[in-house]
């Protein structure tokens, strides 16, 4: 009896090393990183710009080469960085399977609509930059947050609605370089950083106390605004704490005598029975209230004001680099896209103002106008209407809806048409402006229901915080802002360019995610070595290639494209040349408008290009 027991026994623990070789070798055996990434995003509740995220198509790194939007590879094929900005995306960012991912250094999720807590990043102990700002994550942060990351340089969390104090782990990693806190509810005491590297620190628009540490003492005063009770070098010195308590105590009066006349004010508003409905504010952060008004700078719309706006349904359209939009649908009225701005503190009153109403004298049919404007210290709405069509962007990128038409070559070149027809218009409207658009981008071009362009976020650069412009706006990420920091005419040229190759390829430019400034030409550079090699009509979108006798205006437009897309300022076309080159592309080879389409297989076929055609280089 006791052999046989005894043999059970054994009979167990060898089932038991079994099952567990079998899990250490489907571990060590495991998913493949397609395989990964497609669950990753699959975990978010918004992907539809993820859209060569596929399986079954080409992987995601070929060597050092990025197949897939969004990746920077490793030489060996692996994944180095994650980089997902300014894409609308929101959901739970699942650290457990990005932890399959064991050489990923650096995680970009910003200008994006995540909410919600931290992310648990401490479970990727190697990374080394983590990009979180312009979410909605939001709560206090956990002490041990970022325990065990001994490899971190690099950690912007700018404006989310982070609150409590900065944890203590972030305070001891000792490789940190760059902090950005910016524009959050942070408070307490700032603490002493001991590290001796850390360059780039930014606290400013949050709720922080009491002495500036030493440590922090020579970074400029602009990195603590908006935190009224710090004090101390590079701010003013701090106060005595006699002068503190006379000072609480004048606050707490006024505090008593402020909240007892709201009392009485709401008794006798109840009292009365004028208690009206009310509705939070879903443009900003409640503060709205009754002060100011919104300013019509168009005579052709019907008039409401703020609380019409406050009353009605808000649906959230996205959040992108400058702050949120909104779906606002009027009480028997239209539906109104309210964009809400953060990052325009620095422009003064009057400023404002009057470029708001310069805006608002535009008037083009490639542009969406200004239709009002709210102004306030903190925050800017500006109102426009709602175009139902959507973006090019979602077009191009999106998952394609049952019913909607692909884009064919004549409806892409009315595009392109229309869009240099309204850059054309701002570059007459603004003269001296070096940037008269400056963001233009796919997602800044909306579609109308005849498919025509209408050009949106431009001329912002005047009234826009200069450091906010410089890191996240596309025309600031050209070659001349990477190399010397000075815009100029030909910059907008460049995005013009950029976005031209966008639509003839259907690829989604990898200069949208890049952090930060650089001329990060990935798509002209791309194109610019096929050209060099065996050249075939693979290279542009399939859609737009089923209309037939069109590959040489195609072409052509391929060339003005990289033309534009050009590193040499001299060598670079001015709008002007461009436009007109534009202007002379016609829908068929043999301006036959005739409604023709060619198959797959005609699709398919290619020739050869030679220098003469494309006698221009993007990397010189």
């Amino acid at each position: 009896m006791a052999h046989k027991v005894a043999c059970w026994h054994l009979m167990v623990l060898l089932f038991y090393f079994l099952v567990t070789a079998c899990h250490l070798f489907a571990a060590s055996h495991g998913a493949t990183d397609a395989e990964i990434l497609v669950n990753f995003k699959n975990s978010l509740s918004t992907n539809s710009l993820l859209y060569d995220w596929n399986v079954s198509g080409i992987p995601p790194c070929t060597g050092g080469s990025d197949n897939w939007v969004g990746l920077r590879c490793n030489d060996d094929g692996t994944i180095d960085k994650l980089l997902l900005e300014d894409m609308g995306l929101n959901g739970t960012i699942d650290m457990d399977i990005l932890m399959q991912l064991p050489k990923l250094r650096t995680l970009s999720f910003m200008n994006n609509s995540f909410e919600g807590p931290m992310p648990e990043v401490k479970k990727l102990a190697s990374l080394r930059n983590l990009y979180l700002s312009n979410n909605s994550f939001s709560g206090k942060i956990d002490k041990d947050a970022f325990d065990g990351m001994s490899s971190l340089k690099e950690v912007y969390l700018a404006h989310n609605e982070f609150t409590g104090e900065i944890p203590r782990s972030l305070v001891l990693v000792r490789k940190l370089t760059k902090l950005s806190l910016e524009g959050n509810q942070f408070g307490g005491n700032l603490p002493d950083f001991p590290q001796e590297n850390l360059g780039v620190f930014n606290a400013a628009g949050n709720n922080f106390k009491g002495q500036i540490p030493t440590s922090l003492a020579d970074f400029s005063p602009g990195s603590f605004a908006g935190n009224q009770g710090l004090c101390g070098k590079p701010l003013p010195a701090c106060k005595s704490s006699r002068k503190k308590t006379i000072v609480i105590i004048a606050v707490v009066v006024v505090a008593v005598v402020a909240l007892s006349a709201i009392a009485v004010f709401a008794c006798i508003r109840f009292g009365d029975g004028k208690k009206e409905a009310q509705s939070s504010d879903p443009f900003g952060d409640g503060k709205m209230g009754d002060r100011g008004q919104l300013h019509f700078v168009r005579h052709d719309r019907d008039r409401f004001d703020l609380q019409d706006l406050l009353r009605a349904s808000a649906e959230v359209l996205g959040s992108g680099i400058f702050g949120s939009s909104y779906k606002a649908v009027l009480l028997d009225g239209p539906a109104m896209v309210v964009k809400r701005f953060r990052h325009m503190s620095s422009v003064g009153k009057e400023e404002f103002h009057e470029h708001m109403r310069r805006l608002g004298a535009l008037s083009h049919p490639n542009l969406l106008p200004l239709v009002a404007y709210y102004y306030r210290k903190e925050d800017k709405l500006l109102v426009s209407d709602f175009i139902e069509n959507g973006s090019l962007a979602s077009r191009l990128h999106g998952k394609r809806s049952p019913g909607k038409p692909w884009i064919d070559w004549p409806t892409r070149l009315r595009i392109v048409k229309g869009v240099a027809k309204g850059l054309a218009y701002l570059y007459k409207e603004f003269p001296t402006l070096a940037l008269p658009h400056g963001h233009l981008k796919s997602s800044n071009v909306l579609l109308d229901d005849t498919f025509d362009p209408l050009l949106t976020d431009y001329a912002l650069v005047p009234v826009v915080n200069k450091d906010h412009s410089q890191r996240f706006m596309v025309a600031y990420k050209s070659p001349e802002c990477s190399q010397s920091d000075r815009p100029n005419r030909k910059t907008d040229v460049w995005s013009l360019g950029i976005l031209i190759l966008e639509i003839l390829t259907g690829k989604f430019p990898e200069n949208y995610l890049t952090l930060g400034k650089g001329g990060d030409a990935d798509l002209a550079t791309w194109v610019n070595s096929v050209v060099r090699e065996e050249w075939t009509l693979e290279v542009f979108d399939m859609d737009m290639m089923r209309t037939q006798n069109c590959e040489g205006e195609m072409l052509k437009l391929l060339k003005i494209g990289m033309c534009c897309c050009e590193w040499n300022l001299e060598r670079r076309w001015d709008l002007k040349e461009a436009v007109a080159k534009i202007e002379e592309l016609k829908e068929r080879d043999n301006d036959d408008l005739s409604n023709s389409y060619a198959s797959e297989g005609e699709v398919s076929s290619s020739r050869a290009v030679t220098d003469d055609d494309f006698p221009f280089s993007v990397t010189s």
